[in-house]
């Protein structure tokens, strides 16, 4: 892995600064955990009969993105990314996927999320949550998308590790 320049968050910040700190430090993390690693490499799964792999990981994150804040904030009916039902598993399908593909969409996908947020008035602002029908704010977005990430890295981590012994981070 290339040296790490992932921002840390900071430690006497708002509420909103210290939660999209740590989602960028956590969305930093994911793709470090990436980086020198081929195609064939991305798609080495962890154990059968597991499809996770770290490409199926950068894959559900981007949907993950897109369901919390582009569905719950701008178009409670924007198709997933990678299913035309609201299909979460799909994203782990990465047999035909490559590193361009799902990096660009789950990059695309981050960006996105972020306009939504910095436009946000404050963490108090609600949208839809189209999956259970309710209302939802901002903050527990932000902190629910967090904690995917969360778990998610871990995971990450352990892939690495399998496929070619890196650790840290």
């Amino acid at each position: 892995m290339a040296e790490d320049k992932r921002v840390g968050p900071p430690h006497a910040g708002s509420e909103r600064e210290t939660l999209r700190a740590f989602l960028d430090y956590h969305r930093a993390t994911l793709a470090m955990k990436c980086e020198g690693l081929t195609d064939a490499e991305l798609r080495q799964r962890s154990m059968p009969p597991s499809t996770l792999s770290l490409l199926a990981l950068v894959r559900h994150m981007a949907e993950v993105e897109r369901a919390w804040f582009r569905r719950v904030f701008e178009d409670n009916d924007a198709p997933m990314v990678w299913s035309d039902e609201i299909d979460f598993q799909a994203a782990y399908d990465d047999s035909a996927s490559t590193r361009a593909e799902a990096f660009a969409a789950w990059e695309a996908e981050v960006e996105h999320s972020r306009r939504i947020e910095r436009a946000a008035p404050s963490l108090d602002l609600t949208g839809r949550q189209p999956r259970w029908d309710e209302e939802v704010s901002l903050r527990m977005v932000m902190v629910h998308v967090l904690l995917e990430y969360g778990r998610h890295n871990g995971h990450a981590d352990l892939l690495r590790e399998g496929v070619d012994g890196v650790v840290g981070a």
